[in-house]
């Protein structure tokens, strides 16, 4: 695990990045915290062998912590049902939290998952984090 702080207009940021070797994709997770929102970027594939990594950072201190989460899938290549099983837990907790969950659309393959399974439509999806930031 990486960690970096960044200064972007006198806020400051964590980003995180948790990379699995055993997955060939180079699945990473980071996630960047803002005055708004957290949101978390994924790469890669996200399935069986990846979902735990993303499943940790959105349990973590920050994320849970958040008013706002975001998971932005666009950066994704694939996703399963292990992976869409993680995003409606994540979904779950945060509403039992009282934090607003949403999710940035990722590509044709994402979702059409999410879509096919229905869960596309409890979750609140957008095309940009900014889009959703503008909203909150």
């Amino acid at each position: 695990m990486t960690t970096n702080l960044a200064r972007d207009g006198g806020r400051t940021s964590r980003r995180e990045s948790v990379r699995s070797r055993a997955v060939q994709s180079n699945f990473s997770v980071d996630v960047r915290e803002g005055e708004q929102a957290v949101v978390v970027d994924v790469r890669g594939e996200l399935d069986l062998a990846s979902s735990p990594a993303l499943e940790q950072r959105l349990e973590s201190r920050e994320v849970r912590s958040a008013g706002l989460v975001i998971v932005d899938l666009r950066q994704l290549d694939f996703m399963d049902s292990t992976g869409l099983s993680v995003l409606v837990r994540a979904h779950q907790r945060a509403a039992s939290n009282g934090q607003r969950f949403a999710v940035v659309r990722g590509p044709q393959q994402v979702q059409r998952l999410l879509t096919l399974t229905g869960v596309a439509e409890r979750l609140t999806l957008a095309d940009t984090p900014e889009e959703l930031l503008a909203t909150g």
